[in-house]
């Protein structure tokens, strides 16, 4: 009679994985929603995948702002604190976080093609209802909802 020693399955390390599906998290120019800065620094945690926290700023048409160094200013101090606040958290918890600011004529298809390119597997749109326009807020969740290549999250 033949016996076969079975072992104990082992959890994958999701930590050593490559290839894997990155978190995004993304705003448009407004501080971030803290549930959302939860939700996607939690499944960045669990998944064992980076975390990309991204703001999309929409770029004004003046060239002489751009050549004299004005369309590079410094974030106001609360938009600072909300996306430093996000990237120390999923730092803390040992998540490799990339930070990222991206300024274009069109801030919500610059969102979706910055989402395809990265190949996020959860996308996590979480600017604070409180401060951005309710049009503006629904154009992107519309747009989101039809080209999105990833899970998505809205705070809602």
């Amino acid at each position: 009679m033949r016996t076969l020693e079975r072992t104990e399955p082992q959890a994958p390390d999701l930590s050593s994985r490559a290839g894997g599906r990155p978190v995004m998290l993304a705003t448009l120019d407004v501080p971030l929603d803290t549930r959302a800065v939860a939700f996607a620094v939690d499944s960045a945690v669990e998944l064992g995948e980076r975390l990309i926290v991204a703001n999309f700023a929409e770029r004004a048409p003046l060239p002489l702002s751009t050549m004299l160094g004005y369309a590079d200013l410094p974030y106001p101090p609360e938009m600072a604190e909300s996306l430093l606040a996000a990237a120390k958290l999923a730092g803390s918890l040992g998540v490799e976080v990339v930070r990222l600011r991206v300024k274009s004529f069109h801030p919500i298809p610059a969102m979706l093609e910055v989402l395809a390119e990265q190949g996020a597997g959860i996308f996590v749109f979480g600017p604070d209802r409180n401060r951005i326009g309710r049009l503006r807020y629904r154009r992107a969740v519309r747009a989101i909802r039809s080209r999105a290549t990833a899970l998505v999250w809205l705070a809602e």
